[in-house]
């Protein structure tokens, strides 16, 4: 099994490096080999809807997001984590998505993902509502845990005082290694769902 991170953290050492690295921790006792990304403080633009990633099969612009499509086709799950602004995820990581999901031609189904918010206080849940939106549109489970996805700390270092946050990152990666082994003997045995030929509606005509 294989796990793609995504840190949309500009402080690589922050709170949700902390919260990562507990799951990590927890993957690689299960025996799930774990690869991480820190994206938050590099220049990634936003999809200009250009298209060209159709003809290409891959963003016009040549960055992270390129470098990480790879990786991701080739992971079993997804765990993408990030600070809170404004009730939202870091407008670094919104960008790499928006262009990572919708650039990366394989098929996302059935590869698990999960979302991690941090924050001073408030606004997680609506993080974790926004990122969630990713996975349910390309078809990838999304893993629980035993509470919504969030750990809480304002200075580097506070994360680690959230016993609470910290267990519901050890119970995700537990539940997310659990998931992705029963897809993976559940593909052995019965592949891959079947899709319909898909329908676009358009509501102007």
């Amino acid at each position: 099994m294989r796990v793609l991170m995504v840190n949309g953290s500009p402080h690589p050492q922050g709170n949700t490096a902390i919260a990562l690295e507990e799951m990590r921790k927890t993957f690689e006792a299960e025996g799930v080999e774990t690869t991480l990304l820190q994206i938050g403080s590099k220049a990634i633009r936003g999809c200009v809807a250009c298209g060209s990633c159709r003809e290409k099969g891959k963003c016009v612009f040549d960055d992270a997001v390129n470098e990480a499509a790879p990786l991701f086709e080739a992971a079993d799950g997804l765990v993408v984590g990030t600070p809170v602004y404004y009730a939202s995820a870091n407008a670094t990581l919104v960008a790499f998505l928006d262009r990572l999901f919708f650039s990366a031609p394989f098929d996302k189904t059935m590869k698990v993902g999960a979302a991690v918010a941090v924050a001073r206080r408030g606004g997680c849940s609506a993080t974790f509502d926004e990122l969630n939106k990713y996975f349910t549109i390309s078809g990838m489970p999304v893993a629980p845990s035993q509470y919504w996805n969030s750990v809480h700390g304002l200075t580097p270092g506070e994360a680690a005082q959230d016993g609470e946050g910290l267990q519901t990152m050890r119970t995700l990666a537990q539940n997310m290694t659990f998931l992705m082994k029963s897809i993976s003997l559940g593909k052995e045995k019965f592949n891959l769902p079947k899709k319909e030929e898909r329908i676009g509606t358009n509501f102007i005509r």
